[in-house]
């Protein structure tokens, strides 16, 4: 129950933050912290969950604000991560971007990268 409320302030706190300022500085705010091991797949399972859960009661938490919070997360933990950033292909003269979590080769937040194109990771 803690560990959900920890994850309800730090979205909530993202949203904020990408609310009054640009996504650099956001970014710039996580990635200060030194992140250098692995997560295991249970830590990555857990904060999936737990930002996921939170994203839910935070009005309009996005995938970016979903990712840069779990990367924040991680990251107080000590754990390695990248924000991925891509656009869908086929989508005609719409531009619909998406930002995923990605610790190692797994995607912990965001889903399927299959109909994107990558454009940019962002974090360790």
């Amino acid at each position: 129950m803690l560990f959900l409320a920890r994850c309800l302030l730090v979205v909530a706190a993202v949203r904020l933050g990408l609310t009054l300022f640009s996504y650099n500085r956001v970014r710039h705010m996580v990635t200060r912290l030194d992140a250098r091991q692995p997560a295991d797949i249970g830590e990555l399972r857990r904060v999936a969950w737990g930002v996921a859960a939170a994203a839910r009661f935070v009005p309009r938490a996005s995938c970016l604000t979903q990712a840069l919070s779990g990367q924040y997360i991680l990251a107080r933990q000590g754990n390695a991560s990248k924000i991925r950033i891509g656009i869908e292909r086929d989508t005609g003269t719409q531009l619909k971007a998406h930002a995923w979590l990605m610790s190692g080769n797994h995607i912990v937040l965001g889903g399927s990268i299959d109909r994107f194109t990558h454009l940019v990771d962002h974090g360790q």
